[in-house]
């Protein structure tokens, strides 16, 4: 069937989940993990080259010492000649807000390429002549609505739908993502003091777990224990720790917090829980083929909210809601994150993105409990939803979005927030 459809049809369609979930180091995709993927790929492209100047533009250098952008790109650069970065967050290039420019010189001090590229979320890379979310395109549909349609047709579920068409390899590939997410809430249980950054924020995971397993009620320990699930993770991250893009660093904690739970309260197999995280990805990926996830972009609403989305979907299957259900669960997520800034404290991933991710985390099984009660038929459909947050991302002022020039990152007055 692929053989005989032009290649006009593939246009539009979806890659691979496997975009969705990334694994590196924090503490932040679009910032970090991005800018140094984009440095690895000019070393490739430039191997002469023996001193470099790095520009960055927009939000990348409105937030990028807070997200350690420079961090990642000197330890790329570095070792092989000398690195100037310059910062410019006055300029915001046209392709998108995380625009960068490298530059590399010969011994003798001439320019031997330029490379313009830009960070546009979930650590994923493009410019006009390329563009990752465009490279391996699997699916022969990209919204939910058709999706579903296919699913009514055949009797499949959504995980089934994703591994008729993924690779075969898909399963491996998730399990190893399971076993990042629960080695990324381990260590965060276990790391305690203050987080990098300067902003003294003291690490809250492991006294969570000991609070919750300490309240004789089962509710509240149980959403205790979800609560510090999502600040193990999330804090490793903003620690520069190990972690999974699910669907970017800033929102990593939601869907470890919700599935790492489930599995162990519930016993819920392994293998179960793989089958949720592909369901979890069609609807990141739905997103991220239609709007955005990147918070430069679309603002935290693509990042939390996509993220609380697709853990109430994982949530919903887990727990066996039917399609029209998991659907509903999912739209709640993101439906009710619509508007969310992205207003980083002194550009870190810390406040106030590490209780975000403790609060999703909390309202995705809220979600999946209240699509669970109903039939599945509702209103809105979560299609709708990702166009309304595509086209509220754009409305939303620049300082609004990763840029730290309005909203918490200006009111926050760290001398007086001493004294709450």
């Amino acid at each position: 069937l692929h053989d005989a459809l032009p290649i006009c049809y593939f246009q539009n369609l979806m890659e691979s989940i496997k975009q969705i979930f990334r694994i590196g180091y924090g503490p932040s995709s679009s910032h970090t993990m991005g800018p140094v993927r984009a440095s690895e790929m000019f070393l490739k492209r430039c191997p002469e080259a023996v001193r470099f100047v790095v520009t960055l533009y927009g939000s990348l250098a409105a937030t990028g010492r807070g997200h350690m952008t420079d961090v990642g790109i000197l330890r790329v650069l570095e070792p092989v000649g000398e690195t100037q970065i310059i910062w410019h967050p006055e300029i915001e290039l046209p392709f998108h807000p995380n625009g960068m420019k490298f530059e590399g010189y010969s011994r003798e001090g001439h320019l031997l390429d330029t490379f313009i590229v830009y960070s546009i979320g979930g650590g994923t890379l493009a410019n006009e002549e390329f563009n990752e979310q465009h490279i391996a395109e699997v699916y022969p549909e990209n919204k939910i609505k058709d999706i579903m349609k296919v699913l009514s047709a055949t009797g499949m579920t959504f995980w089934e739908y994703v591994e008729k068409y993924e690779d075969s390899d898909i399963w491996d590939f998730l399990a190893e993502v399971w076993d990042v997410m629960q080695a990324a809430i381990k260590d965060g249980l276990e790391e305690e003091g203050i987080l990098p950054g300067g902003l003294g924020l003291r690490r809250k995971a492991a006294t969570y777990l000991v609070k919750a397993n300490g309240y004789g009620s089962a509710s509240i320990r149980s959403r205790g224990l979800v609560y510090a699930y999502a600040l193990a993770v999330s804090e490793h991250n903003a620690g520069g720790g190990r972690v999974v893009t699910a669907p970017t660093c800033g929102s990593c904690g939601i869907i470890p917090a919700v599935l790492y739970h489930l599995h162990t309260s519930r016993d819920f197999p392994t293998t179960r829980i793989l089958r949720a995280l592909a369901t979890a990805g069609i609807f990141g990926n739905v997103v991220r083929t239609n709007a955005s996830i990147s918070g430069a972009e679309v603002g935290c609403q693509g990042e939390v909210g996509v993220a609380c989305a697709m853990g109430a979907a994982a949530a919903c299957q887990l727990f066996g809601g039917s399609n029209m259900q998991i659907e509903y669960s999912a739209e709640m997520g993101l439906e009710h994150h619509l508007g969310l800034t992205c207003d980083p404290v002194c550009g870190l991933v810390q406040i106030p993105c590490i209780e975000r991710n403790a609060f999703a985390a909390a309202r995705a099984l809220d979600a999946n409990t209240y699509g669970t009660f109903s039939d599945g038929l509702h209103r809105v459909s979560f299609d709708q939803v990702v166009e309304v947050m595509r086209k509220t991302g754009k409305d939303l002022p620049s300082l609004y979005r990763e840029t730290s020039m309005g909203g918490l990152a200006t009111e926050y007055d760290a001398d007086k927030a001493r004294f709450f």
